[in-house]
C-alpha cells in the first residue's frame, strides 16, 4: 500500500487545501489492513470498506485506483490507478530485477504526484483536470449485470462474514461472472479461500495470462507531467 506516500503529500499540501482520503477495500476487514494504516500513521482519513461502496459508486474495478473531486464535489479525474504499473509482474520469477522495479515505480510516482500539485496550484486551469464530458466518458455507468455482481458480492461478503464460506464462494463466482473485469471480485473471492484449490488458479496466474502485450493496469495519461508547460 501507498499509504506513506499519500500522507506525506497530504502534509505537504493541507494547507492548500488538498484533502486525502484513502479507502482499503478489503473484506477481511481491519484484521487484513489495520497493520498497513498504524505503520502509515495518517492523519488523513482512513477508511476500510468491506462491501466496496466506494468502488461501486465510482466505478472502480481495480486497486489502487484514484478519483480527484474538486471543491463542488465534481470528479475531475476518475479511475486513475495513480502510480501503480506493469512493474510488478514477474516478481516471483527467478531473476526478477527488483532494482529496476523500484526504480520504475519511482518515476511513475514522481511523474504522478507532479500531476496532483499542478492540480491543487492550478484548479481547472490545470491540464490534468479533465472536462465533465471526458470524465463521463472515462466511466462505464450503471448497467444491469453490474448491479446484479454488486448484489452477489455484497451477499458473498455477509456470508463470509456469518462463517459460511462455500455459500460466500458460490456468491462471489457469480459475481465474477457477471462482471469479469472486475479485478477487485476475483482477488477478494480468492483472498478469503484457497484460490488454487477453489479455483485451480491463483492471481499471480490470471495476471500472467493476460500477456506480454496487454496492460492490468491503463496507464493514467500524463506523459508530460514531471515537465513544466
Amino acid at each position: 500500500m501507498d499509504l506513506p506516500v499519500w500522507q506525506a503529500l497530504y502534509e505537504e499540501l493541507r494547507d492548500r487545501g488538498l484533502v486525502v482520503i484513502t479507502v482499503a477495500m478489503d473484506s477481511g476487514g481491519g484484521d487484513d489492513v489495520r497493520q498497513w494504516i498504524e505503520a502509515a500513521k495518517p492523519t488523513h482519513p482512513s477508511l476500510i470498506d468491506v462491501r466496496h461502496h466506494v468502488a461501486e459508486l465510482y466505478d472502480w474495478v481495480n486497486v489502487p485506483s484514484n478519483a480527484w473531486i474538486d471543491e463542488d464535489g465534481r470528479i475531475v479525474r476518475p479511475n486513475d490507478p495513480g502510480f501503480a504499473g506493469e512493474y510488478f509482474r514477474g516478481m516471483m520469477d527467478e531473476g526478477f530485477d527488483f532494482k529496476a522495479m523500484m526504480a520504475e515505480y519511482g518515476r511513475m510516482r514522481d511523474r504522478y504526484l507532479a500531476a496532483v500539485r499542478d492540480w491543487v496550484a492550478n484548479g481547472p486551469a490545470s491540464r490534468w483536470a479533465l472536462s465533465p464530458d471526458v470524465v463521463r466518458a472515462r466511466m462505464d455507468g450503471a448497467s444491469p449485470d453490474h448491479a446484479r455482481a454488486t448484489a452477489w458480492f455484497r451477499l458473498g461478503t455477509l456470508l463470509h462474514e456469518r462463517g459460511d464460506a462455500d455459500g460466500a464462494q458460490r456468491a462471489f463466482a457469480e459475481a465474477k461472472r457477471l462482471r469479469p473485469g472486475s479485478w477487485n471480485y476475483k482477488r477478494q473471492a480468492w483472498a478469503l479461500s484457497d484460490a488454487k484449490r477453489d479455483y485451480g488458479t491463483t492471481f499471480g496466474e490470471e495476471v500472467d495470462k493476460i500477456g506480454g502485450s496487454k496492460v492490468y493496469y491503463t496507464p493514467p495519461d500524463l506523459p508530460q507531467a514531471e515537465k513544466k508547460p
